[in-house]
Order: C-alpha cells, then structure tokens, then sequence
C-alpha cells in the first residue's frame, strides 16, 4: 500500500515545484548558474507535468499517473546527481541532493491511480 495519495502528490507538485523555482535565491546560490537553472528547468517541467496529469491536480489530465510517477524518480534522481554530472558539486549540492532525494521518494510512496479516476464498482457492470 502507497502511503500518499495523488490528491497529497498533487499539492505537493505544485509546493515542491514553486520551491524548486526559489531555492536559489533562497539559499543564495543563484550566481552558479548550472545550479539555478537545473533547478527551474526541473521546476517548471514539474509544473507543466502536474497541470497535464490525470489526477486531482491536472487541469487537462491526459498524462497517466504512473507516468508521472516514474517520470518523478528519474528526475529526482537526476536532480540529486546533477551536482556532479554538471560540475558545481565544489559551489553547491546539498539543496539538489535533498530536493532529487525527496522528489524520488514520493514519486515512490504514491499510489499509482487517482481515487478520482477509478471506476466505481457499479460502472463496471
């Protein structure tokens, strides 16, 4: 059993999304560019992915879930490497590694269909 659902996944995209977007000048990274922009391309794709997926969240839901979901562990775990595929591991790579390392975790503890988009067991008869 997953322990989120895609209505938690979803509020979390959009929060996790808008963090990523941030979090160089919050931390105060933002003169390193590989760093902030590896971090607002994953954002904004995090963004457009969630508007186009098929859960509470989605706006035009044609994105199945569970592409979502597997897209969600291979960039978090692009994200967590990127620091050293890049080059700026010396300048910065704490942010990167927790934020690869959780965007990977929830795409690995949330169920993979919406409750939403179930059928009913009526409408399967």
């Amino acid at each position: 059993m997953k322990m989120i659902s895609t209505k938690l996944h979803s509020i979390i995209d959009y929060s996790t999304s808008i963090l990523f977007i941030a979090m160089p000048w919050i931390v105060g990274f933002n003169e390193v560019p590989a760093a902030t922009w590896v971090l607002i391309a994953v954002g904004a794709m995090s963004i457009t992915m969630s508007l186009f997926t098929d859960y509470e969240g989605g706006m035009v839901r044609s994105l199945p879930m569970h592409v979502h979901l597997n897209v969600d562990v291979v960039t978090g775990l692009l994200l967590a490497a990127s620091p050293w595929i890049l080059g700026f591991a010396d300048q910065v790579y704490l942010p990167h590694v927790i934020l690869g390392l959780f965007e990977t975790t929830a795409g690995l503890l949330t169920s993979r269909s919406s409750h939403e988009t179930q059928e009913s067991p009526l409408e399967r008869s």
